[in-house]
């Protein structure tokens, strides 16, 4: 055998760090915990001989993009770190899967119990990695494939076929359970992912288990729809408090759902939160990619309230990616859209969230954005200052919506922050602070202290900034990652 060589891409990346050997030994035996993995046990020597070339013996590969990932706000995947990448301990744990009705019942039911057990088994936290690039793409695609020649769209129950139905579901039990959804959403709306996220994955289980039953074809379908939003609502409530594989598993098998159920435009929606998750996890190539399969696939389907929730959406992308031509079309485009709605468009209820303060806040943060990305600051932050301040006036009078008011507050404070104004953004998320404290929100507490840090390292001397700083270090504490329940 020859000898090893150095890994110069991941000595990189720890240099970059900051980090010591011990603290990264630390940190890799405390994610090693959290996750079930009660075996690994890392010190600096260790460290070192990764850094001289070893591979470390998995989850450790993935649990070290985890923690580069956290620090660089970015997605580090596993090869970037010059690691071999680790392969699932399961079958189905990725998100290129059969699709067929009977695969994505039985998926959904393993995945959810599993998630549900995970507290005494540790089973997710080990075999669950993100998938990016085309290897998240390429699978997506197939979301737009026909069904195979004699299949149903939603043909894997045999009343579907002409069957006796045997299923034990009423109709009026079925409402009750589409109702238990539309109550869901609210909670999440008002307090965050992280209060009643078992509760959505228990209920999603329940109906998997129903699903193993015959029904006619319209109940069928309906089943499938509410599968699809309960499965969703898991992918949302999980990116929410930043469990990002476990929120992209069941936005893939929510699409599977969508397609079962025949329902392009719900599986459009799907598409957009996995464009939103890739922006937040700084992937503006995956994102645009996934939000121009939603808009294909919704072409004839979407209403014009979709079209400019996609329109917005896109226009993030653009502007993460830099491009200020596209991003102006794409936002331009939205606020056209959202103005042919008429009062009967708002017929889901999965899409009464996009709001003219959802409209005005995505464009807002897409001319945000466009300041990172561009190095003209001053021209974009005067743009974005308009629609953000709408944003924050309409959602300040929403109290179903609490969570999009805290997230616009601190996009006020970066704004402040970029026009130099640091008194102002101290006050925008002194307000955040507040909503933020009385709820579940990973993705709020998230935003606050990167906000926070950023006119620390600006504004430090500025008392208001100081107060800000120490109020969140004491009423935020820094994110553990939490287990995949």
């Amino acid at each position: 055998m020859g000898d090893k060589q150095p890994n110069e891409q991941l000595t990189a990346w720890f240099v970059r760090s900051g980090w010591s050997k011990g603290e990264l030994a630390r940190q890799v035996n405390r994610r090693a915990r959290q996750i079930g993995a009660a075996h690994i046990s890392t010190d600096t020597s260790r460290v070192r001989r990764w850094l001289d070339g070893e591979q470390p013996r998995e989850p450790i590969p993935k649990i070290l993009s985890e923690l580069f990932s956290d620090r660089f706000g970015s997605l580090v995947p596993v090869e970037d770190l010059g690691l071999k990448a680790v392969a699932p301990l399961a079958p189905g744990s990725g998100v290129d899967l059969p699709w067929s009705g009977e695969q994505t019942v039985k998926l959904l039911s393993d995945y959810s119990r599993s998630d549900l057990m995970l507290n005494r088994r540790g089973f997710l936290g080990t075999s669950l990695a993100l998938a990016a690039g085309s290897a998240l793409i390429e699978p997506m695609q197939r979301w737009l494939a026909p069904t195979p020649s004699g299949q149903s769209a939603n043909g894997i129950v045999s009343a579907a076929r002409g069957e006796t139905a045997t299923g034990r579901l009423s109709e009026p039990e079925l409402d009750l359970l589409e109702s238990t959804v539309v109550m869901f959403r609210q909670w999440d709306a008002q307090n965050g992912g992280g209060l009643r996220r078992k509760a959505v994955v228990g209920q999603l289980h329940e109906v998997t288990d129903l699903l193993q039953e015959s029904y006619p074809a319209a109940t069928t379908k309906r089943l499938f729809q509410t599968t699809a939003q309960l499965a969703h609502l898991a992918g949302w409530m999980s990116y929410d408090i930043g469990m990002h594989p476990s929120a992209q598993k069941y936005y893939v098998l929510a699409l599977h759902a969508a397609k079962e159920a025949g329902d392009r435009s719900f599986g459009a929606l799907i598409l957009t939160d996995m464009c939103r998750q890739m922006i937040h996890l700084n992937r503006p190539g995956d994102a645009l990619e996934l939000i121009h399969l939603a808009q294909y696939g919704s072409r004839d389907t979407a209403t014009p309230q979709q079209q400019a929730l996609m329109y917005a959406m896109e226009g993030r992308a653009y502007a993460n990616l830099g491009d200020v031509a596209k991003c102006h079309r794409a936002t331009r485009h939205a606020e056209d859209a959202f103005d042919e709605m008429g009062k009967g468009d708002e017929k889901h209820d999965w899409l009464k969230f996009f709001s003219e303060a959802e409209l005005n806040a995505e464009n807002a943060h897409s001319l945000r954005d466009l300041c990172y990305h561009t190095g003209r600051s001053q021209v974009y932050a005067l743009q974005a200052k308009e629609p953000m301040e709408r944003a924050v006036e309409l959602f300040s009078q929403d109290e179903n919506h609490r969570r999009s008011y805290a997230l616009n507050l601190i996009g006020m404070a970066s704004v402040h922050l970029l026009q130099q104004e640091p008194e102002q953004a101290a006050a925008s998320a002194q307000e955040a602070v507040d909503i933020a404290v009385k709820m579940r929100s990973e993705r709020v507490n998230s935003r606050l202290r990167k906000t926070v840090e950023a006119a620390h390292r600006e504004f430090g001397s500025v008392s208001q900034i100081a107060d800000l700083c120490e109020r969140v270090d004491q009423s935020l504490p820094e994110h553990v990652q939490p287990k995949a329940v």
